[in-house]
């Protein structure tokens, strides 16, 4: 078997990384597209400076080499876009228009800009405008589904270019002329097969391969399988393919005709795999997902799928590890013959146990992250070997390769309008996988967009419990980035669907929430008010930990709105909860918490008893970084009250203490009072 990364939808082909990839034919229509970049526009010729990036149109149907040929464009032009090229697909392989919300976003990301997790298609388009406003960038939109997918992602400037790969004309862009897409000229599409079968083959016998790239009708994707059929039977003349492609029913195009007969090649476990490609989440694949669908072992899987590639019915991605495209010209060709070759039972249970393997490997590349518990190690030495991942970088390495297929198997549980167990522990563990790797603020965006998933599933079946938890993460996700006042409508949309649900840890979490908001926000009396609406639950349903937590935060809201007296009757009722839950260390923050308060109320003898007794549970809870904080509040304590000596043994106490950990202590007591 070669080694080749074949681009069925082009004419680009690269068969080993030691040999330069070179582009064929498709002279003229370079030449016109280039040509198009300097064509003076209707704004121009009226006298007016052109108030959008001009829009470059390839149209071809998949299979024709538009993609390629688009690439070669960009590569050809990339000098004169100093700001790079920016990529996007903008329909799924199934022909699926992709929201423009999420192509906005994936360019914002490109282009190294954040933007707001919960932000709308409107503030999206609009900060890619904004990000694109001083750049000079060249936009390659592929598999463009219509006119207003363009429209809504168009620089607002003419020093950039996009160019749009779409099926047919694109009605409502003004000012574009379509670069229409027929075969090869036979020169290239000879030198095509070529390159798969050798050259020996197409001289030997010239006429015959000629022949052959008339039957294909000159399109590249027809061109590739028929080139990968011959290249895998070294034995057969291009003669030999010309009669049995003469043999096939005249039904359908050139590619059907050539596909039909590489698939009738094809063992009958292998004919089973390819089909069952169709259902790979966004048309990715790697070896586990085949393994998966097709029920076979990873390393028989990987030797298919590098079969695959070698026929031309697959395409390798760039990527780090082992990953594969089915090419947009085949994928709903597989879909229809899976439909027509399996039960519906099979494609379900396939379906299934893609899924089911996705959730293991999230599983496994969260554990691989928490070795430090001995119950983890535990469980990741039980997962088989094939799931394991050797440390923490390969798993972030493998989540972030395989990112985009994640998130469309987080689409693909829910398509059906179900939230069955597999989606909901799907959607669970690549929420836990990211956050382990990427951190909250890191993975948000993505975050995101999977609860929104599941609010989405919950409002359409009316699933008030379900509602409520897609809420409450959706909220906190704007508190963390900063959409306070957004996140406040949301908690308090939880707090309802919690009530109707009759689930009070999703209303006592909402009106926890809301009151945190407030404080956010400002509003103390309100927060003091929505905290003791909260506290009230906990303590009637006996939630001890939950109740004392409660109570800090309260003792929170009264600090801040200047009531000292019940703060500190709140921070008293805290540390009564933590001493009789037995949690340590939050007994001793709530110490420090305590004489921080009684200091902002004048009583320093009190704030200096009680900081002491926080340095004692802060040593029994063996946290040296509050211990290190307190020493450093005692020692302005001790100073404040004449006593330079003392305050002094408790600043070299603490610098003792810092030496060994440089984390700054006064983050340390600040920090505290979000808990």
């Amino acid at each position: 078997m070669t080694d080749q990364a074949v681009d069925t939808d082009g004419v680009r082909l690269s068969q080993d990384p030691a040999e330069e990839s070179g582009f064929l034919g498709r002279t003229r229509e370079l030449k016109e597209l280039r040509a198009d970049i300097e064509r003076a526009g209707l704004d121009t010729l009226s006298g007016r400076k052109a108030p959008r990036a001009r829009v470059l149109l390839i149209a071809g149907r998949p299979g024709s080499g538009r993609t390629a040929l688009a690439e070669e464009l960009a590569a050809q032009v990339a000098d004169e876009y100093p700001d790079g090229v920016l990529r996007a697909r903008l329909s799924e392989p199934d022909g699926t228009p992709v929201p423009v919300e999420r192509l906005a976003r994936g360019l914002l990301t490109e282009l190294e800009r954040t933007a707001p997790p919960g932000a709308d298609e409107d503030d999206l388009t609009e900060a890619l405008r904004a990000a694109l406003a001083d750049r000079r960038a060249l936009l390659l939109l592929d598999s463009v589904a219509d006119a207003e997918q363009v429209d809504a992602l168009l620089p607002d400037t003419p020093d950039c270019l996009a160019v749009a790969v779409s099926e047919g004309p694109l009605t409502g862009i003004a000012d574009v002329r379509p670069c229409t897409l027929g075969g090869l000229d036979t020169k290239s599409a000879l030198e095509l097969l070529a390159r798969h079968t050798g050259s020996v083959r197409i001289t030997v016998d010239p006429r015959a391969a000629e022949h052959l790239v008339e039957l294909c009708q000159a399109q590249p994707a027809a061109l590739t399988l028929a080139g990968g059929w011959l290249a895998a039977r070294p034995q057969a003349a291009v003669a030999d393919l010309a009669k049995h492609l003469h043999a096939e029913n005249d039904e359908g195009s050139a590619l059907d005709r050539v596909f039909r007969l590489v698939y009738a090649s094809l063992p009958a476990t292998a004919a089973r795999m390819l089909r069952l490609l169709s259902l790979a989440p966004a048309g990715l694949a790697d070896p586990h997902t085949a393994s998966a669908l097709a029920g076979c072992s990873v390393s028989s899987a990987r030797t298919t799928l590098d079969d695959f590639v070698a026929l031309g019915l697959l395409h390798a991605v760039d990527s780090p590890l082992p990953a594969y495209e089915v090419p947009a010209c085949l994928h709903g060709r597989l879909s229809r013959l899976a439909r027509k070759q399996d039960r519906p039972a099979e494609l379900q249970l396939a379906r299934a146990r893609m899924l089911e393997r996705t959730v293991r490997l999230l599983q496994s590349c969260r554990a691989v992250t928490e070795t430090d518990s001995p119950q983890a190690r535990e469980k990741l030495l039980a997962t088989p070997r094939d799931l394991r991942f050797p440390h923490p970088r390969a798993a972030a390495d493998w989540l972030r390769a395989r990112r985009p297929a994640l998130l469309a198997s987080a689409r693909l549980a829910v398509a059906d309008g179900e939230l069955d167990t597999l989606a909901r522990r799907l959607m669970s563990q690549l929420v836990r996988a990211m956050v382990a790797h990427f951190g909250t603020q890191a993975a948000a965006p993505d975050l995101y967009g999977v609860h929104r998933l599941v609010l989405d599933v919950a409002e359409r079946r009316e699933l008030p419990r379900e509602k409520a938890a897609a809420l409450l993460n959706l909220a906190d996700l704007d508190a963390r980035t900063g959409r306070t006042a957004e996140a406040l409508v949301r908690y308090r949309a939880a707090l309802d669907a919690g009530r109707e649900a009759d689930d009070p840890y999703a209303t006592g979490r909402a009106m926890e929430s809301v009151g945190g908001a407030h404080l956010e926000l400002g509003d103390y009396d309100r927060a003091a008010d929505w905290f003791g609406r909260a506290l009230a639950q906990r303590l009637a349903r006996s939630e001890r930990a939950d109740a004392a937590r409660v109570y800090g935060r309260l003792a929170t809201a009264h600090t801040y709105a200047g009531r000292y007296g019940e703060a500190v009757r709140a921070w008293r009722a805290a540390i009564a909860g933590y001493r009789k839950s037995g949690d340590v260390a939050a007994h001793a923050r709530a110490l420090a918490e305590l004489a921080r308060v009684q200091e902002y109320a004048g009583r320093h003898e009190e704030s200096l008893h009680t900081c002491q007794e926080a340095v004692d549970w802060a040593r029994r809870a063996e946290d040296e970084r509050l211990q290190a904080a307190l020493h450093l509040r005692l020692a302005d304590a001790l100073d404040r009250l004449g006593d330079p000596v003392a305050a002094g043994l408790q600043r070299r106490a603490a610098e003792r203490m810092l030496r060994e950990d440089p984390t700054d202590a006064c983050e340390t007591l600040g920090a505290s009072t979000e808990d």
